[in-house]
């Protein structure tokens, strides 16, 4: 509804001229306090000597992209390399048992990064599964998959391996993949899989650790199919996204030569003393961050995938892009588990107000456990599944009279509400992956001491990323669904008899549909 309405192209001008100017006057700023405080003692744990070329400090405060990058930068270049090799080798000898091949060097990999004893913990909880789903109850599945995710919260789990984060990754990955494939086996009307197929989704080495989350339906028929001709240009297409990821690898380690954005937030002082254009723009810009680390981790795991002829989940829809909790989230693997056995499920087709409410907090109940409960994720669950029913209502409001007939005016209306609701993902997810105290300063800066100027331009700038966004979709819509032609008008009969016979005789005249969609 509305999607369609377009607005003059000077608007539009208008609206990019003033997002490009916000964009370099914020980053100005944060590149400024970066400069005169990258010798702070409160940075010395995060802020560490760079690149030789720049002669700068370097912003290492994420442990997950300098574990990926630095850390353990040989590991995984080697696990992935080695993984890419054999795949490759029995792809052309035996393409018929290419699955076991991943399953055999998957299991050697985790055994040799993490142990016999992790192994076998995750065996343990496949055979716990598979047995369960034997017995065909969906709710018993799911109570046994949740109940298994809850104990890794405890001790002496939490405090049993010093590499938390591929124990955690592999643990929690595993669980949900093997509800994944305990529901898949549930539908299933005549017989059972086997255990070896769900050995073989679980200790697929590409997404074992740090996912992207494949449902189990999906990846036993691509991994099993036999065709393994590969479209027109698609290695090459490969190619060309690996070296994206490589370029932007290389760019944000650069960036990070420049604007602390990471270890800036964990200082309170320092930020009470920031610029209200800083505090906005560093709690921006940490969100960007967090997609393109999310948009790079899971883009290199998906290319080694597409090479195995996989086709994995999307990589996450873009931060600015997202003006709606709908579409919010940073792992499209997650999100599709979630909606296909708990959002959709339940909700139906989402249009009525008490399902979707139960939908809503059944998913975010589910993503509290997945996350770990504590004060922060609660509170970021409990806003998040409020944000979504609140867009449900609004919906139903623009969906009636006077709203549903006045496109543009219903378009620019919108984007006044989808102003609101951008501020809220941001203050609602900085809380999730920074910190408590950075997102109420940053939403007492926005709201109360910068109120009304600060307040006021900010919204004028979140409202112009809004309608450039909306008219992005409105191509995208155009592109995809285009508007029919009109029907032509029906011809007056104004000529005579001897006329109108004639005209009769003549070959009729057959309009080109190209020119006049065109005119």
């Amino acid at each position: 509804m509305g999607v369609k309405a377009a607005l003059p192209k000077y608007e539009l001008y208008f609206y990019y001229t003033v997002l490009s100017l916000a964009m370099l006057w914020a980053t100005s700023w944060i590149f400024a306090v970066s400069s005169s405080n990258a010798n702070r003692k409160s940075f010395k744990s995060s802020v560490k000597p760079g690149w030789y070329y720049f002669g700068r400090k370097m912003d290492t405060a994420d442990f997950e992209w300098v574990m990926w990058f630095s850390t353990f930068r040989e590991h995984i270049l080697f696990a992935l390399s080695g993984h890419i090799l054999f795949a490759k080798i029995c792809s052309m000898l035996a393409p018929q048992y290419r699955s076991l091949v991943y399953m055999v060097y998957g299991l050697l990999a985790v055994w040799t990064s993490m142990g016999w004893t992790y192994v076998t913990l995750m065996l343990s909880h496949c055979i716990l599964l598979y047995s369960i789903s034997l017995v065909k109850i969906r709710w018993l599945c799911f109570a046994t998959g949740l109940f298994t995710l809850a104990t890794f919260k405890c001790q002496p789990f939490v405090a049993w391996q010093l590499r938390h984060v591929l124990f955690y990754g592999g643990c929690g990955f595993t669980i949900m993949r093997c509800m994944s494939f305990a529901l898949e086996n549930c539908e299933r009307k005549d017989g059972n899989y086997s255990i070896i197929e769900l050995l073989k989704y679980n200790f697929y080495l590409p997404f074992f650790y740090f996912g992207p989350i494949m449902t189990f339906d999906q990846f036993h028929v691509q991994v099993n199919k036999s065709d393994l001709t590969r479209k027109e240009r698609e290695m090459w297409n490969i190619s060309v996204h690996g070296l994206i990821h490589l370029g932007v690898i290389i760019v944000v380690d650069v960036l990070f030569h420049f604007m602390y954005i990471l270890t800036i937030p964990t200082d309170v002082k320092l930020m009470k003393h920031l610029s209200d254009w800083a505090l906005v723009g560093l709690a921006y810009f940490n969100l960007v961050y967090d997609w393109v680390k999310a948009a790079v981790m899971f883009g290199v795991i998906n290319t080694v995938s597409r090479l195995d002829h996989l086709d994995p989940p999307r990589p996450p829809k873009c931060i600015t892009m997202l003006y709606m909790f709908a579409e919010t989230h940073f792992d499209r693997g997650i999100n599709d588990w979630l909606c296909k056995y708990v959002y959709d499920h339940l909700g139906g087709k989402h249009d009525k107000v008490v399902e979707e409410l139960v939908a809503t907090l059944c998913t975010y109940g589910v993503t509290i456990l997945w996350l770990g409960p504590c004060e922060v994720v609660l509170i970021w669950a409990f806003f998040n599944c409020f944000g979504l029913n609140f867009e449900l209502w609004t919906a139903k409001l623009f969906s009636m009279e006077p709203f549903v007939t006045i496109e543009v005016a219903s378009r620019r209306i919108r984007a006044v509400i989808n102003t609101f609701n951008f501020w809220c993902i941001v203050l609602f997810n900085i809380l999730a992956i920074n910190s408590l105290d950075f997102a109420k300063m940053v939403a007492k800066r926005l709201l109360l001491k910068g109120f009304p100027i600060t307040t006021v331009i900010v919204m004028f700038m979140t409202y112009c990323l809004v309608q450039v966004i909306k008219e992005w979709e409105r191509r995208q819509a155009m592109i995809q669904d285009p508007d029919p032609l009109p029907p032509a008008p029906p011809a007056i009969a104004t000529t005579g008899p001897t006329e109108a016979s004639a005209s009769d005789a003549a070959p009729e005249t057959v309009a080109d549909p190209s020119k006049e969609k065109s005119e």
